[in-house]
């Protein structure tokens, strides 16, 4: 059995746990709750950056980040399902991946200075910059999502359009009409998407 080191809230486990789901490999995984802040978590012995997602193989190893589990459990699923195998459909997708995990990133840069920060040290500037970041990131996304809603592109951006939802309150939705009608397309053909929201 598999083991994934991971949370409800973050949308790279996310993106991993849906993207097990659509290669048919969720029941050989379980997923387990950790806790990157406790000093106590094993986290930080399987992964020495102490980062979630993290996937226990049987052999003992562990895989991170999300980008190399995605990649690993395609290739159990026999490869090329969802990061096709030859280019340009293959740099296609992990351009999309890319993009939507780059606006993770900076969704997660602003969450951290909030939560983590005294407010009296909180840096504007650097909230402004990753705010920009997420923006560019969502006209981007807004002009041209992912057009093959089974691929690695399209499981990553609804995974930080999820995001988005959880800690900014789905502020991006009003000016983003047609990323909005994207993401209702890809959860009704995601069944995952809604199974493994944060609650």
């Amino acid at each position: 059995m598999l083991k994934l080191r991971s949370s409800p809230a973050s949308p790279f486990g996310r993106k991993v746990k849906i993207s097990a789901a659509a290669l048919g490999l969720s029941e050989r995984i379980e997923v387990v709750a950790t806790d990157t802040s406790a000093p106590g978590d094993p986290i930080r012995i399987l992964n020495p950056l102490g980062k979630i997602p993290a996937l226990e193989l049987e052999d003992g190893t562990t895989l991170f980040d999300s980008r190399v589990i995605v990649d690993y459990l395609d290739f159990l699923a026999g490869g090329g399902k969802l990061v096709p195998v030859e280019a340009p459909g293959r740099f296609q997708e992990l351009r999309a991946q890319a993009l939507a995990d780059g606006l993770c990133d900076a969704a997660l840069l602003q969450v951290y200075e909030t939560r983590l920060r005294d407010a009296d040290k909180r840096s504007e500037r650097w909230l402004e910059l990753q705010a920009g970041k997420v923006e560019r990131a969502l006209k981007s996304l807004e002009s041209q999502p992912p057009a093959n809603l089974s691929r690695i592109g399209a499981i990553a951006t609804a995974c930080a359009l999820g995001y988005l939802d959880l800690r900014f309150d789905g502020a991006w939705r009003s000016d983003h009409p047609s990323l909005v009608a994207w993401l209702e397309d890809f959860r009704a053909a995601t069944p995952a998407f809604e199974a493994t929201a944060p609650h």
